[in-house]
């Protein structure tokens, strides 16, 4: 086993990722001291040529857009949860020289879900029909029991999460955008949309509202984030979903029983304040 050990980020653009912070404060924690965290610019057609030129001191990757997808042909295997959204975030790099796919992405929804005493929720709205409502669906189908209803701007984009949905075996139903402001009815909204994207609904959130759990971190807060927090409604944020899938991460890359959620939460909040 080499003295030190790698891991890494790759994406397009990858320079606003946090995942440097959030992994380094793991291993300071950990007193991981020969273990390091960089980022690289990589995209689509470069992928291929990085992975192959890894050596045995890489430990694991950390995929984001665009390559959760691409990524796939390249490795030996994939859990069953990476394969039920045809996604991987997590590469690990075996001792034995096998590279094996993960997504973190799903459990680490559940568990930010689950720290605020989420945990079972009788139906749910989920905002948008991108990359990363597929994994809140798939999320959903570990702690949701009745529908999921999707809103969404087009027909083709409505299709698409009923495919999900029965893949992943939720009882999906859509909705147009232009009614998107009834999702504030569910007990668990899940916007998945770009920054900007649900800004026109703040004014619509009603009084005492369930839970929001707002995928974007910067900025911070949305203004559908502060209008519900105004409002009464319990609030989450993409740092919440961002440390709890790495904390995943750390653990399968570095092989420890838990990694220090407390000390990568910390740190992911002053590299955000300082932004």
């Amino acid at each position: 086993m080499p003295s030190t050990r790698r891991a890494a980020v790759l994406g397009s653009p990858i320079a606003h990722s946090l995942s440097p912070v959030l992994h380094r404060a793991a291993y300071a924690a950990l007193g991981l001291d020969t273990w390091t965290y960089d980022r690289f610019e990589v995209d689509e057609a470069g992928l291929p040529g990085f992975v192959e030129g890894l050596d045995e001191s890489w430990a694991g990757l950390s995929l984001t857009m665009p390559l959760k997808r691409a990524i796939i042909p390249l490795l030996d295997a994939i859990s069953d949860t990476a394969a039920s959204v045809e996604a991987v975030n997590t590469v690990v790099l075996t001792e034995d020289g096998r590279r094996v796919g993960d997504n973190t992405d799903i459990p680490g929804l559940v568990a930010a879900l689950r720290e605020r005493g989420v945990e079972k929720v009788d139906s749910a709205a989920i905002l948008g029909a991108g990359a990363t409502a597929s994994s809140a669906l798939a999320a959903l189908s570990r702690i949701c029991a009745g529908p999921v209803t999707a809103y969404v701007r087009s027909e083709a984009r409505a299709e698409e999460m009923r495919g999900w949905g029965e893949r992943l075996g939720v009882d999906v139903r859509t909705a147009d955008w232009a009614h998107a402001d009834r999702a504030f009815a569910a007990p668990l909204v899940i916007a998945t949309t770009p920054a900007g994207a649900t800004d026109a609904l703040a004014a619509e959130v009603p009084d005492a509202p369930g839970t929001l759990f707002d995928v974007l971190y910067h900025p911070w807060p949305t203004p559908l984030a502060a209008a519900w927090s105004e409002r009464g409604g319990a609030v989450l944020g993409g740092l919440d979903l961002l440390v709890h899938q790495a904390v995943l991460q750390v653990e399968q890359m570095t092989g420890v029983a838990e990694a220090p959620l407390a000390a990568m939460r910390a740190a992911g909040e002053r590299a955000l304040a300082a932004t």
